[in-house]
């Protein structure tokens, strides 16, 4: 049956049959506790497969390597806000600069504008330039990007670090052990910068994580034109970071990373 044949058949339905029918549909909210990446298309977007992924994965640590406009800060509004569809949860978002902060959180930021567009699943208690607390007793707030301004939090659902290759490595340390005694759940998002910092280190080598790799040809969103394009105007370099997800060694380095892995590796030759 098309949408067209639905139509046709409520046209027939009287004021009580369709006040019926309406308590039998499930709400949005039990449509999302059924499959999370109905947030989604509740919302009105077409989930990337790795959205949908991320959005139902049980992994309580996700790193997540995307390309620039590929998608990453959507689905991680749309993760936000399955934690707070739950009752009592608290998410903390941690970005470098508050500006960062407000691509998520602000007003005309992704997570409002989808929540508003969900229909407001769970009632809002307070809504504030950089947090949102709803009826439910969740909320979700920006941390300060600074360390000193980070105060103890408890019972943590889950950390989201944003743009998280260039959050320093002193900040990040700061807030991990909120997740201690709430044992909550942490999603770190980025697009390469350098061979360096704990996102670097945790991608290469980190134990434990769920990860997710998304390339700018693997988003259905870019143009294939724009990205050679994109390729002639930024340089090969700029370019395989932040559309190939290639950890590029710094400018500025006066050895390569190669180099110095090389010096410092186990398997050599003393001099002397």
């Amino acid at each position: 049956m098309t949408t067209s044949d639905a139509l046709d058949l409520l046209r027939f339905l009287t004021p009580d049959q369709l006040r019926e029918l309406d308590t039998l549909l499930p709400t949005p909210l039990e449509l999302i506790r059924l499959d999370p990446a109905c947030i989604l298309s509740l919302a009105g977007l077409t989930p990337d497969p790795w959205q949908a992924d991320l959005l139902r994965s049980s992994s309580p640590e996700r790193l997540l390597l995307c390309a620039r406009q590929s998608g990453k800060s959507t689905a991680a509004a749309a993760l936000i806000l399955r934690y707070l569809l739950e009752d009592d949860s608290l998410v903390l978002v941690l970005s470098r600069t508050e500006r960062q902060a407000q691509l998520l959180l602000h007003e005309r930021g992704k997570l409002l504008w989808m929540y508003d567009r969900l229909g407001q699943p769970v009632r809002a208690r307070k809504r504030q330039e950089l947090s949102l607390t709803l009826a439910n007793g969740s909320r979700v707030v920006a941390l300060p990007d600074n360390p000193e301004g980070i105060v103890g939090y408890s019972n943590v659902s889950l950390l989201v670090v944003d743009e998280a290759a260039l959050v320093p490595d002193e900040l990040y340390h700061c807030v991990r052990p909120m997740l201690a005694v709430s044992k909550g759940d942490i999603l770190a998002l980025s697009t390469p910068y350098g061979k360096r910092g704990w996102f670097f280190k945790e991608w290469a080598e980190g134990e434990g994580w769920d990860r997710l790799r998304v390339t700018a040809s693997q988003c259905p969103r870019h143009d294939p034109d724009f990205l050679a394009n994109e390729r002639m105007r930024v340089g090969e370099r700029r370019y395989r970071q932040d559309y190939e997800l290639a950890f590029n060694s710094m400018v500025d380095q006066l050895f390569s990373q190669e180099v110095i892995d090389a010096a410092t590796c186990d398997d050599y030759t003393p001099l002397f």
